[in-house]
């Protein structure tokens, strides 16, 4: 049996008509998998960095830069979820959650209500939990809130220094990081996403 679908612990399964979203018929292991997404991710990371906008907290830029990740694996890339998850909001409830998180993020960035390091982390942490998307959302968030920080003058994070993709003692750090942000203890993740 593949281990193509097999759920990492935190990550998000996916439903049997998902998993036909899989445009890449090469595509049979996890690890197949992984290195087909990291291999889009990094052509994502280059159309990112040619990106001359300020203003990244707009819808269409997320949706995009979600497409751009992970559109050359999934048919459903660069679309908001329409299922039910073990994470996230309701996906009726996305596209509120997700205009509303932009609009606090302005909030904080115009009065300079924390550090710009905590003002990107936050915004990490609430669009993770927001859940917009079938899959990727961690890797979404980081490197949304890693182009958010630049455009603020700030430095990209670190995120552990190690992949997050598979399961481990850095991505077993992350998730406790965000588990304690959801009660509201921002501390853990401000620290984590620097070491």
């Amino acid at each position: 049996m593949s281990d193509l679908f097999a759920t990492m612990v935190g990550a998000t399964p996916l439903t049997a008509e998902e998993e036909e979203g899989l445009k890449q018929t090469w595509i049979a292991t996890r690890a197949n998998l992984n290195s087909a997404e990291e291999s889009n991710i990094e052509q994502a990371l280059t159309w990112l960095r040619r990106q001359r906008s300020k203003d990244v907290l707009r819808e269409d830029f997320v949706l995009k830069l979600h497409k751009q990740m992970l559109g050359e694996v999934w048919t459903w890339a660069g679309a908001y979820r329409t299922t039910g998850k073990n994470l996230g909001v309701d996906p009726v409830q996305i596209r509120i959650r997700l205009l509303s998180l932009f609009d606090d993020t302005k909030y904080w960035i115009e009065n300079g209500t924390f550090s710009v390091d905590e003002i990107a982390i936050r915004f990490h942490h609430q669009l993770v939990a927001i859940h917009p998307f079938v899959n990727g959302n961690g890797r979404h968030a980081r490197l949304m809130a890693d182009h958010l920080i630049q455009k603020l003058g700030g430095v990209v994070f670190t995120w552990g220094h190690q992949s997050l993709i598979e399961n481990g003692k850095t991505r077993d750090e992350y998730l406790t990081a965000l588990k304690a942000a959801d009660r509201l203890d921002i501390e853990p993740l401000l620290e984590f996403s620097r070491t």
